[in-house]
């Protein structure tokens, strides 16, 4: 790798690759519903008012299009890395783009793994753009640093792509802690190499989002106040500039649940996601406007269900083979323990705070 370290890793490998049991998502499941807690999360969704959830739109296609990584950072919830084979295959890949051509959906969320690894990443980009519609690259960054990668920053800027990009914290420590040694310095350049193309400028068409997840059992800060720190400390340390920062919560899924079963945090962070339930945050959740489609075609009702193979609704489409847009547009959506993640607090989703 040009300028970045080699598949770098806060890890020795994915759960999968180390043979442990929460490479099975069933052992996951079970380890979350054993913990006892007060009240079930659709029980907390009819007492705020707005049960049974359901989705009202489609305003994204999200779709995960592999599990492939060239970093294993210690809060992710997907299990990604160099060693994960999974990669979305074309028949999926132009049921997607069909389903975008044929809908008015205005949004095309591409996520993996690092998407970039993809090896029709830009073929994607080049056809959803063709159809008009928005697209979302979200970046580790680092991939945009490997070698044959150098022309993907411009080529992203050619074609308008907003780039959601993680960076945990504005410093060193905190940020490979997560996401493993060397990422911060290589973060810095990859952020560097957007900004020369406009990326995050005023002005300049080319948004640049940051992502912070929080390097511990504990929910984010407040997003707003967090941005004015990003903001005045990348400029200051670094001469970065971003448009917008967006505070996630990390969810017990994943090597995360790993790193709360391993810390003995487990119970208390599922506690403090219930005990942080906000009713405010139901209206604006991601899953009541976010198809989400897996590296097999699979449909869910986000990321982290798609995570924890919790299927749609049986009256849903399952697969993007038999979507139909009007059904899986009002489906009942599937909650778990791990919902309240995205209600905790200020919320939580891939754009950001709910409230």
């Amino acid at each position: 790798m040009t300028g970045a370290p080699t598949a770098t890793q806060a890890l020795t490998g994915s759960l999968r690759r180390r043979g442990h049991a929460l490479a099975d998502v069933a052992v996951q499941r079970r380890a979350l519903d054993a913990i006892p807690i007060a009240g079930s999360f659709a029980q907390a969704v009819a007492r705020a008012g707005d049960g049974p959830l359901r989705a009202v739109t489609i305003d994204v296609l999200q779709v995960n299009v592999g599990k492939r990584c060239n970093q294993t950072c210690r809060h992710c919830h997907v299990d990604a890395g160099p060693d994960r084979p999974e990669v979305m295959p074309s028949d999926v890949v132009d049921a997607c783009l069909d389903l975008l051509a044929r809908s008015d959906i205005p949004t095309l969320d591409i996520t993996g793994g690092a998407p970039e690894l993809h090896p029709q990443f830009r073929e994607i980009v080049e056809r959803a753009r063709g159809l008009g519609r928005h697209v979302i690259d979200r970046a580790n960054l680092t991939a945009l640093l490997l070698p044959n990668y150098d022309d993907l920053p411009a080529f992203l800027a050619d074609r308008e792509v907003e780039v959601v990009a993680s960076l945990p914290y504005y410093l060193a420590q905190q940020t490979d802690a997560q996401r493993g040694a060397g990422v911060f310095d290589a973060s810095i350049t990859a952020l560097r190499r957007l900004n020369a193309l406009g990326y995050g400028r005023e002005g300049s068409g080319l948004v640049l989002n940051l992502v912070l997840n929080p390097v511990g059992a504990f929910l984010p800060p407040d997003q707003a106040a967090a941005a004015r720190d990003w903001r005045r400390e990348l400029d200051r340390r670094y001469g970065i500039a971003f448009n917008d920062l967006y505070t996630l919560t990390n969810m017990p899924i994943g090597r995360f649940l790993e790193y709360l079963h391993d810390s003995g945090n487990l119970e208390d962070y599922l506690h403090l996601l219930v005990a942080s339930f906000n009713p405010a945050t139901v209206p604006a959740l991601m899953c009541r406007s976010t198809l989400s489609v897996g590296w097999d075609g699979r449909l869910y009702d986000c990321d982290f269900n798609q995570m924890l193979e919790i299927a749609c609704a049986d009256d849903a489409p399952q697969t993007i083979f038999d979507v139909d847009l009007a059904a899986a547009a009002a489906r009942r959506i599937t909650v778990g323990p791990h919902c309240f993640g995205c209600t905790a607090g200020a919320g939580s989703s891939c754009g950001g705070a709910l409230s």
